[in-house]
């Protein structure tokens, strides 16, 4: 036995006796009675254990929106670090990007270079570490070596690698339990999200998609690791979707990445899902055409993996906006009637609601200043105006958004994203195709001193933005709100920051140090006490309220 996997199963044994102890001692009022770990019915509850963050958004919704109240507008500019958890492992030019479980006191928390930990929620004290043993080769995990997270069945945890698998692992002592190939990753594949776990089934998405590959989404089996289904964003020749390539060749190094965590609708079951840029990114001269499924958001029928319905955002993408992001569900009342909606900030400049059932397009408006596109026509696409950035600014490659989660509260109908405003231009060169190397095939070029990062309302009704707090520069970091009518974000300077959601005004920050990129706050209630983390850098920070503060009524004065 190696001395890592001593420590392990040495560790898991303290923590099989702390989580024992943990269970009955839980805030939600579960007995202490023998237990299957985490069930599909305790992911379905989602917010209603505030002592759990079960899965990426803390629900299937997407809308990353905590009931909890304990922080408020009016005590929140006391929170102060509770605990900090330095994992010794950084990403060069991205960032910490995950977001924590949370399940029965312990934190299941993945890191950069497929380094994952399990620790105490309440101290940030590690029991047991995971670290991969990667290849020297990796292609696209090599220019992006960020992990966004597990999935969490039972006593198992799910996460993908850099090299391209999936993986299960025993909650309780790190240790692996079986492990499968997803795609070869020395042709580009790679995998990087957070696993979506579902009542049988483990989806996962894949990276690469500025290398020549073909993106897909898969379902496995969360007790054996085999494959249920895998649904392919970029069709067969013959199939719905490929008239809008040239040929079978330009299919199958079309990209379409899926490496964005979805969405999931039980009731309809429905997964929603973003889908990447085609490939080449800017090079377009190979590929006419709309070039399906690339992106777009896709519906797919959950038990079968089968396509229900599509909407693309950007057709015959040559700005590589890819549309990863996490789909937003809500109930909207629109011209009277009672919609079930999936809501998308996307890297094109727009917001969109569409209907979830259909993919109904119900509203599509700017939330960033873009010359790109004024206006979404009646047919659902984009009225193009200036595709290159000759005729004005356009978002960088890395859009009016990105990845970052955004957040939706239901009481104040307000969409809360961090946008980016950059002004770019696009220049496209044909690529050398080598195996293993990227075929993004053109330069962007940016004005930095244009730039400016933005947390932006959006009135889901109208898409009118409500209001909005500028940062100094184009933020890549996440954003989480509260029943508390609090909105959590942060911006490229290291800055975490609680804002009011109903005006914007920012009410506390913290510098943490270092730039907050990818991640977004999550939240959770233990011993009576809320905590917020957030990643920044190479450390997992955790706030609170002082201890005597929380045990006062609202808004009572406190001495310091």
């Amino acid at each position: 036995m190696s001395m890592r996997s001593f420590f392990a199963v040495a560790a898991g044994c303290v923590l099989v006796t702390m989580l024992s102890g943990a269970l009955r001692a839980q805030d939600d009022g579960a007995d202490a009675e023998a237990h299957p770990g985490v069930t599909y019915e305790h992911i379905l509850r989602g917010f209603d254990r505030p002592s759990s963050w079960l899965t990426f958004s803390g629900d299937y919704s997407g809308r990353r929106h905590s009931p909890l109240t304990q922080i408020n507008r009016e005590n929140v500019y006391r929170l102060a670090p509770a605990w900090t958890f330095q994992t010794g492992t950084l990403t060069r030019g991205r960032g910490f990007e995950t977001t924590p479980l949370l399940y029965d006191g312990v934190l299941y928390v993945t890191g950069s270079n497929n380094f994952a930990w399990a620790l105490d929620a309440r101290t940030g004290r590690p029991f047991w570490t995971y670290q991969r043993d990667l290849p020297d080769n990796l292609t696209y995990g090599r220019s992006a070596p960020v992990n966004r997270g597990f999935g969490i069945l039972g006593d198992r945890l799910f996460m993908v690698t850099l090299d391209a698998h999936l993986l299960a692992f025993d909650r309780r002592t790190g240790s692996v339990l079986w492990d499968v190939v997803l795609a070869d990753y020395e042709i580009g594949h790679s995998s990087t999200l957070a696993p979506l776990v579902i009542d049988d089934k483990v989806i996962v998405g894949i990276s690469g998609g500025e290398y020549p590959t073909r993106g897909f989404i898969d379902a496995y089996d969360p007790a054996t690791g085999k494959l249920v289904w895998r649904f392919y964003t970029i069709p067969e020749p013959g199939e719905p979707g490929s008239e809008t390539w040239p040929n079978a060749e330009a299919m199958m190094q079309g990209g379409g990445g899926t490496w964005m965590t979805g969405s999931y609708d039980p009731e309809l079951d429905l997964l929603y899902w973003g889908t990447g840029n085609p490939n080449p990114d800017y090079y377009d001269v190979e590929r006419e055409g709309d070039n399906l499924y690339t992106a777009s958001i896709v519906a797919l029928e959950a038990a079968t993996g089968a396509l229900r319905w599509h909407y693309q955002f950007t057709p015959h993408d040559t700005h590589d906006w890819d549309s990863n992001h996490v789909p937003v569900q809500a109930e909207l009342t629109i011209d009277g009637e009672e919609r079930k909606v999936v809501m998308v900030a996307n890297r094109n400049g727009f917001f969109y609601v569409l209907d979830r059932t259909n993919g109904e397009l119900l509203l599509a408006e700017r939330f960033t200043d873009t010359t790109w596109a004024r206006q979404i026509g009646a047919d659902g696409r984009p009225i193009v105006l200036n595709n290159d950035g000759s005729g004005g600014c356009l978002p960088d490659q890395w859009g009016g958004t990105n990845f970052m989660p955004p957040t939706y509260d239901p009481a104040l109908e307000l969409f809360f994203v961090n946008a980016r405003e950059t002004c770019s231009s696009y220049v496209p060169f044909e690529p050398e195709y080598v195996r293993g190397e990227a075929t993004t095939g053109g330069v962007v070029w940016t004005d930095r001193d244009q730039e400016y990062g933005a947390l932006r309302a959006i009135d889901v009704n109208t898409g009118e933005r409500k209001w909005e707090f500028r940062y100094p520069s184009a933020t890549m970091a996440g954003v989480m709100s509260t029943a508390a009518g609090l909105v959590f974000a942060g911006d490229h300077q290291g800055n975490f920051m609680a804002f009011d959601g109903r005006t914007g005004e920012n009410l506390w920050y913290y510098p943490t140090g270092s730039r907050i990129w990818g991640a977004a706050a999550m939240t959770y209630m233990l011993d009576g006490r809320q905590f917020v983390l957030i990643p920044s850098g190479s450390t997992l920070v955790a706030f609170a309220l002082p201890r005597y503060e929380f045990a006062s009524p609202v808004g009572a004065p406190i001495g310091r």
